[in-house]
């Protein structure tokens, strides 16, 4: 079901399971991994993954369930992507580059990652903005300390982070719970 809802057949081809059934697939593939104590690699999150399915946090189902419903394929006119780059130094550390594509702009902030193996939960910080209009930077900055909160980032408590827990990982697809309890599906970004 997953499989077919990050669509691995060409469009032509294949329709799209109903959000609601790709809703309760993530709830089940979530309720396996518990049980049979799923562990997964940091190197497996590595590379390009694209957002394809969402169901929002708790707050926003609260006051936007009319429009979430059981969750949503994001329109294919926006584009979010997500790259974790792993540290040579550092076990389990690394980077993050987050992308939002909407026309002819593009938003991309970065910051660093730590992994917690014995829960496969991913934490980050977005310590740096950038903004591209037709492919060319316009904007850059730092937010939330720049580069300095790097290292109090991996100080901190993982109950003080932004984090995704990973239940799901294969070569083509990823499914995490965020802190905010929304569900998510991101496909490997060099698939068709």
């Amino acid at each position: 079901m997953l499989n077919q809802g990050i669509g691995e057949k060409p469009v032509s081809v294949q329709k799209k399971p109903k959000a609601e059934s790709i809703h309760q697939a993530l709830l089940e593939a979530e309720k396996q991994a518990h049980q049979n104590k799923l562990k997964y690699d940091f190197q497996q999150l590595m590379g390009n993954w694209h957002l394809v399915f969402i169901t929002g946090t708790k707050e926003s189902k609260k006051k936007w369930s009319n429009v979430i419903g059981k969750g949503f394929y994001l329109p294919q006119f926006i584009n979010v992507s997500i790259n974790y780059y792993s540290d040579e130094k550092e076990v389990n550390q690394g980077k993050v580059v987050n992308q939002v594509n909407v026309g002819l702009v593009k938003f991309s902030v970065e910051g660093p990652i730590k992994y917690l193996e014995k829960k496969n939960i991913l934490a980050f910080d977005f310590n740096y903005l950038k903004m591209y209009i037709l492919g060319v930077q316009t904007y850059q900055t730092n937010i939330r300390g720049g580069e300095n909160s790097t290292e109090s980032f991996y100080r901190a408590k993982i109950n003080q982070l932004a984090f995704f827990s990973y239940f799901l990982v294969t070569e083509n697809l990823i499914c995490a719970r965020g802190r905010g309890g929304g569900l998510a599906l991101w496909k490997k970004d060099n698939m068709e």
